[in-house]
């Protein structure tokens, strides 16, 4: 099969390149990044092999989708704006971004007779719900732009499903972490901040109190439900939203002590403010994947907090690790 990969410069979409390139029925992998969050350096492993193929495109250039859905028989689109905080600050990017880019991609692999479209959605969608765990058909109202769009994403698919018969899976992601996430980004996720701040010997900022809590998932457990998606024969697994996480939930405020212990640092918490857009606790049902996609974690927490506290430090190389 030839797969078409959006976003593959970026956090998740360059952990997912390996696994696609290394799987018996992929033929062909083209990986299409505008490079506005995602960097070159992530793919530089892959460039040059012969099942591999890169374009630096925008999602937001309909004439491009179409033209790279071409003969594509599935659709791994990882390609958005992501953050929150940037959102509030510039909803009308982030629209254009995840809602106008999103059906450019939809609409093109339709055109094109593509067989599967399989996306990143987000936990940002079960809004104001109070519900704990959360289920995929339990949802509330969106508290930021960006869980608005991303919403907007599922009702899409659905919609094109229905109407035009192109398959799709949608996966609501929860607070992924692990290599490539960039830890210099003004928007970065709070994993790598952290990490990069407490290899800077510098104290963690703390929105409220720190008990804000986190279903927290190592990025292999992603990787693996995209795949299992992407090719999976079970007919009832397909037109379907599902959570992607670990099932367990733990508060900022121990994860970031467990990074301190990792890095037997002496640095503080400094607790600050709450985060406008921010839903207080977020853990995740993972029932309807395991039925249906035979999905479980493969990395839990504090291995996946100590392998992502390993890659920065060796990747971030600071000049003095202020220990204890």
């Amino acid at each position: 099969m030839n797969v078409l990969l959006t976003g593959g410069c970026g956090f998740i979409g360059s952990n997912l390149i390996p696994s696609l390139l290394n799987h018996p029925k992929v033929s062909k992998l083209i990986v299409l990044d505008n490079l506005s969050t995602g960097k070159i350096v992530n793919i530089h492993p892959y460039i040059g092999l012969d099942k591999f193929t890169f374009i630096e495109g925008d999602i937001r250039n309909k004439e491009l989708c179409m033209q790279l859905c071409r003969n594509i028989d599935l659709v791994s689109h990882q390609a958005a704006l992501g953050s929150v905080p940037r959102s509030v600050i510039d909803p009308i990017t982030t629209n254009d971004n995840n809602i106008t880019g999103f059906l450019n991609m939809l609409v093109s692999a339709k055109e094109n007779n593509a067989k599967r479209f399989v996306f990143a959605a987000s936990s940002s969608t079960y809004g104001d719900s109070k519900t704990l765990p959360k289920t995929e058909d339990t949802i509330g109202k969106p508290l930021s732009p960006y869980a608005v769009t991303k919403y907007v994403n599922e009702l899409y698919a659905e919609v094109f499903s229905k109407v035009y018969g192109l398959q799709f899976i949608g996966l609501r992601y929860f607070n992924v972490f692990g290599p490539n996430q960039d830890p210099e980004s003004s928007y970065a996720a709070v994993i790598p901040l952290f990490c990069k701040l407490i290899l800077e010997g510098k104290n963690i900022p703390i929105n409220g109190d720190g008990s804000i809590s986190r279903d927290f998932t190592f990025v292999e457990n992603v990787v693996n439900m995209n795949i299992r998606a992407l090719f999976s024969d079970n007919a009832e697994a397909v037109d379907n939203i599902y959570n992607v996480a670990c099932g367990k939930s733990y508060s900022i405020k121990y994860m970031a002590e467990k990074l301190i212990e990792l890095a037997e640092a002496d640095v503080s918490l400094n607790y600050g403010p709450e985060r406008k857009g921010d839903i207080a606790h977020s853990l995740a049902d993972i029932t309807k994947a395991k039925n249906l996609l035979n999905y479980s974690p493969i990395v839990h927490f504090e291995e996946g907090l100590k392998r992502t506290f390993e890659y920065y430090q060796k990747k971030l190389k600071p000049a003095e690790v202020h220990s204890r």
